[in-house]
């Protein structure tokens, strides 16, 4: 039997401060969701002046990334070059870019998902606060 990382309270606590840190340092008023590998809300919060929207779309995209083993612009990208169809696949929703995978020793362990400004600037946000892992 094989075994794989985790995400730990203590590793999502350090991920969701850098990333936060990253937004109030750029004023973006964003929402941050951290999930682990099967799509399983961890953490969310919601910056002061965030859209309510952002409350909805930033686990979306964490969850799609996290399920599907890659960063949400990917299929945001699949779907501008055509590709209308996937988004009738199931348990995928946020198909923006901002949602990017956490991946520790190959296993894609849990993903960041967030909302609020440019799709590239949401994931800039989740990337800053994956890099606080190591």
């Amino acid at each position: 039997m094989q075994s794989k990382p985790y995400l730990t309270l203590a590793d999502v606590k350090k991920i969701a401060a850098a990333a936060e840190s990253e937004a109030l340092a750029n004023n973006w008023a964003v929402s941050i969701a951290i999930v682990d590998d099967g799509g399983h809300l961890l953490w969310q919060q919601r910056l002061d002046g965030a859209a309510p929207l952002t409350s909805y779309i930033a686990p979306a995209k964490a969850k799609t990334s996290a399920l599907g083993r890659r960063e949400t612009r990917i299929y945001e990208e699949i779907i501008n070059n055509g590709r209308v169809a996937f988004m009738t696949a199931p348990e995928v929703e946020g198909l923006l870019e901002g949602g990017v995978n956490i991946v520790v020793d190959g296993h894609t362990i849990g993903a960041v998902g967030v909302s609020g400004v440019k799709s590239a600037e949401d994931a800039q946000i989740a990337k800053a606060g994956i890099a606080a892992l190591g």
